[in-house]
């Protein structure tokens, strides 16, 4: 946790974008994994987190924005606990650390709710993403199940993503302390991506780095020789020399902060002259946007930025073709690249999500471009400073998506497709780094920056 007034302040300033009524936050409770005493490693809720910081199952906040008080609600533990567990700190001590000084047990938490709307009183909570918590809302509130999602805040929502979206010095803290776990992660794939060698293996390795720092991986692993695969979770191939072996992984800190970065490396430890091609046009790209990135920027504007610098370098070898800008506003880059630059990052990988990405990445002056590989763009409103963001260029061949767009004659101007046709054994590379937004421009998040250029990630795999 951090010290009692980053808590203070942050409800503080909650309470001053909001005028009336009780805010309701929910901590999570523990999930069972296959029956009711194994369960799931915990993982409070982000905002929970944020505004009341106990990281601890079966807890919820409740502030009172015409009155001003503050009130966690949590069960003491008793005998049968203690022998579990051993001595647990009362849930007075609990919200004295975080600043709160009423407190109640969690069934009062019902008691409570129904008087504020027997005076006809708003109840501002956030949408869960937990079917528990959906069911605790009907319990206390009586909006059914179904339909609580469309009963959330949209002022609560607005207020948390405005506070949430631009990090603290403690925050990015926190964050550069996931970023270096996360370059040891990165650092061991390459040293253990050698022929023969099984995809799983490797993952377990960084997985268990992450957890050896006392915390987990940000999200599920992504580790594959089928690069061309943006979210491959199969981990089941063995490594063959001269395959590109895609690496999309990022460590969780103890304080619950993330880092989230992808290399990709060739099996063997030598780029082929193909494979180096493409690899320095996804560099270009992510280098590109390090480099336009800053306070006023869209990231929208960014990420077309970033396609232009793809198109060019995918033109300059024969895979497409005309003009750049034209190819580009066309959409027609997405064959190669079908999602967007990056997202936030900071309790969450995807920082904020559960909130509705429409709020976290867009706001009334940038909307979402409804075009393929563009629409899925998750952050694209304009930079300000203090925020983490993911840069995450890539380029797949993806023999589906080439056959289908070949078929349908899809910007046939632009694309070469008697080359493309070559590459459909090629796979996919993509490199991502998290950037922290700075007065004028943007930086790496972490001590050391993950070895990115050929020269580096040679280097390294070949010690």
């Amino acid at each position: 946790m951090f010290e009692t007034s980053v808590y203070k302040n942050r409800r503080a300033r909650l309470c001053e974008k909001m005028e009336h009524g009780l805010v309701l936050i929910l901590g999570n409770g523990e999930a069972s994994a296959n029956y009711k005493d194994n369960t799931y490693k915990f993982r409070q809720d982000s905002s929970f987190l944020y505004f009341f910081g106990l990281n601890l199952p079966d807890f919820a906040g409740v502030i009172d924005l015409d009155s001003g008080e503050e009130y966690i609600f949590g069960n003491d533990v008793d005998i049968d606990d203690i022998i579990w567990m051993g001595p647990q700190p009362s849930v007075k001590d609990l919200a004295a650390g975080v600043g709160v000084k009423n407190t109640a047990p969690f069934v009062k938490l019902g008691d409570c709710l129904r008087e504020a709307l027997a005076q006809g009183r708003k109840i501002h909570f956030l949408p869960p993403y937990r079917f528990r918590n959906k069911l605790l809302i009907e319990d206390l509130i009586g909006i059914h199940h179904s339909l609580v999602k469309e009963y959330a805040s949209l002022e609560l929502i607005r207020a948390v993503v405005a506070l949430r979206s631009v990090k603290e010095p403690c925050e990015i803290d926190e964050i550069t302390k996931a970023c270096n776990v996360g370059y040891e992660m990165h650092t061991a794939a390459m040293r253990n991506c050698k022929p023969g060698v099984k995809e799983q293996y490797i993952a377990g390795v960084l997985e268990g780095i992450a957890a050896s720092y006392g915390s987990m991986v940000s999200f599920p692993v992504i580790l594959s020789q089928h690069g061309e695969t943006l979210h491959n979770h199969d981990h089941s191939q063995i490594l063959e020399r001269g395959r590109l072996m895609l690496t999309d992984a990022g460590a969780e800190e103890v304080s619950n902060y993330c880092s989230d970065f992808t290399r990709t490396i060739p099996v063997g430890g030598k780029f082929t002259e193909r494979q180096k091609e493409i690899y320095n046009i996804v560099l270009a790209s992510n280098n590109k946007a390090i480099e336009i990135a800053k306070p006023g920027v869209t990231y929208q504007h960014v990420h077309l930025e970033v396609c232009k610098v793809l198109a060019q370098g995918l033109k300059d070898v024969g895979l497409m073709q005309g003009d750049v800008e034209e190819a580009v506003a066309a959409g027609a880059h997405a064959l190669f690249m079908p999602h967007g630059l990056g997202h936030m990052m900071g309790l969450d990988v995807h920082d904020m999500e559960d909130l509705g990405q429409i709020y976290v990445g867009y706001d009334e002056e940038t909307r979402p471009i409804d075009q393929f590989g563009t629409s899925s763009l998750r952050m694209g409103r304009r930079l300000q400073e203090g925020f983490v963001i993911t840069d995450e260029p890539g380029c797949y061949f993806i023999p589906a998506l080439i056959d289908q767009w070949k078929a349908q004659g899809l910007h046939k101007e632009f694309l070469n497709y008697s080359k493309i046709e070559t590459y459909k054994d090629f796979g996919g590379i993509r490199l991502e780094d998290d950037i922290l937004i700075i007065p004028g421009g943007s930086r790496f998040l972490g001590d050391k920056r993950t070895p990115i250029t050929v020269e580096e990630v040679e280097g390294i795999m070949g010690e």
